[in-house]
């Protein structure tokens, strides 16, 4: 046929192909013999003799596999199945469950209208392993997709959960980056999120979601627990989205970035690519989208702690350090998806990098040592028994250095000695530099003394540049004086 395709004669292309002339022209005209349609068993049914009082009567409870099945069977009639049978079990079962079995679930595709519908998910990065500075970066994918055009935009942010601040700042900036927000917004239970809210609470961010959808004028839905494949629009595109992003990992040959905002980039970058393929007709449904309001939404959550007198707060299960002035006041704290706003009265006075603690993992701390360190040089000795005295290094070169000097030192001058190395690297801002130096000097096996290195660190931060300049001559001052008063003094 390809022969004849291509303008074979008939004689020749039968020839090629291994046919007689006559063949050829059957074939040709449609009416070479097929032979009758088989339909005869070709082996003994092993299962016969079980097939009606066990196999089936098993089926049709509607839970058991062919696997386990043929186990059964085994077990009942020892010697008499072997493993090899478990492909012709499966043949016979998914035949009787064709002609005989329960209904299956139908999936009615929808038609979708420009501007109607937009979709929030969030989606696990599963096989993409992705590191910051070498550390590895633990993350989720905030995705927001119009069905009708097919565009799609995804966030990162940090953690493995689905925090609302995370929906809130995901969606509006999709919303702000299209121009315009559809007329409904359809998400699964964002109470799912969290594993251990109360009734309270879960009404509570139900109310927060409604209000955050309803400023925008869209109309909030969600669909119906344990059924996504109500969010069969956005759950397929969660797949070719994250297959790019592996790809052009691959492509790029390193999953390590210097920054969060260098690894945000390079996902836009691959969502770039990915809508020019997806997305059909954005212009046509950006047509049909609602104006935005004149003003953003709250994409945060907010919440009011007063300092401890450790100079700490407690918020959604982990402490974080603030400035010890603070002790005693009571801040009105913002959480967002990424860092925590904190404000005294109406007054902004810290900006803290938000930490997540994974469900059922109980606390954890945000420490940092530039906010206690003023504190800690009053009193040195309390270093070796802090509770979060790990979090105190600045980084692990000082771990090292508080390990050796509290060998080679007594317990009280190494508590003075670590501590005031840090408040010099906090006061000089030298941290890497003089750790560097520390570790020289106990690499050499040369005498450790703070005294030199507080002269040595701070001299260098207190040098006078010189300044070279020329003198003019002081006769230069006579072309100041007015030529009357020059003629007065001269007479």
């Amino acid at each position: 046929m390809n022969n004849r395709q291509n303008d074979c004669p008939q004689k020749i292309a039968a020839a090629k192909a291994g046919f007689s002339e006559r063949t050829g022209s059957r074939i040709d005209n449609n009416v070479h013999q097929k032979g009758s349609p088989h339909n005869w068993k070709t082996k003994d049914d092993v299962f016969a003799d079980v097939w009606e009082q066990n196999i089936i009567a098993w089926l049709k409870d509607g839970v058991f596999e062919a696997t386990f099945i043929l186990e059964e069977l085994q077990k009942k009639f020892p010697g008499k199945f072997a493993d090899s049978t478990l492909r012709t079990l499966q043949r016979r079962i998914k035949r009787w469950r064709a002609l005989f079995g329960p209904e299956k679930e139908v999936m009615f595709r929808q038609k979708h209208e420009p501007g109607d519908l937009g979709i929030s998910d969030f989606t696990h990065p599963n096989e993409i392993q992705v590191t910051i500075k070498g550390e590895v970066f633990e993350h989720i994918f905030y995705h927001f997709r119009l069905p009708y055009s097919g565009f799609n935009y995804v966030q990162v942010f940090r953690g493995s959960g689905e925090p609302y601040e995370a929906f809130a700042q995901g969606l509006q900036e999709a919303l702000l980056y299209i121009g315009g927000a559809p007329k409904k917004h359809r998400t699964d239970s964002l109470s799912a999120s969290y594993k251990n809210l109360n009734k309270v609470a879960s009404e509570d961010l139900t109310e927060r979601y409604k209000a955050f959808v309803e400023h925008f004028n869209m109309q909030a839905t969600r669909i119906n627990p344990g059924k996504s494949h109500e969010n069969g629009s956005i759950e397929s595109s969660h797949g070719h989205f994250k297959k790019r992003v592996y790809q052009s990992l691959k492509i790029r040959s390193s999953n390590d970035f210097s920054s969060l905002d260098e690894y945000r980039d390079f996902i836009h970058a691959v969502l770039k690519e990915h809508n020019k393929h997806a997305c059909k007709d954005l212009e046509t449904e950006r047509e049909h989208l609602l104006p935005l309001p004149a003003t953003k939404a709250a994409d945060y959550a907010e919440t009011t702690v007063v300092v401890s007198s450790s100079s700490v707060i407690d918020v959604r299960r982990v402490t974080y350090s603030v400035y010890s002035r603070l002790i005693g006041e009571k801040l009105h704290v913002r959480i967002y998806s990424d860092k925590l706003e904190c404000y005294l009265g109406h007054v902004h006075v810290i900006t803290l990098e938000r930490k997540f603690v994974p469900p059922h993992n109980g606390r954890a701390r945000q420490i940092n040592y530039s906010h206690l360190i003023e504190g800690l040089a009053k009193k040195p000795g309390a270093f070796r028994g802090c509770r979060f005295r790990d979090e105190l290094f600045p980084n692990a070169d000082y771990r090292y250095i508080w390990e050796y000097v509290d060998r080679i030192m007594n317990d009280k001058d190494a508590c003075k000695f670590i501590v005031g190395l840090i408040h010099l690297a906090a006061t000089e801002h030298c941290e890497e530099e003089l750790a560097r130096t520390v570790i020289c000097l106990i690499q050499q096996e040369k005498k450790l003394s703070l005294h030199d290195l507080q002269y040595q660190f701070k001299q260098a931060k207190n040098v006078v540049p010189i300044v070279r300049t020329q003198q003019h001559p002081l006769a230069a001052y006579n072309d100041l004086i007015p030529n009357s008063m020059q003629g007065a003094q001269h007479g």
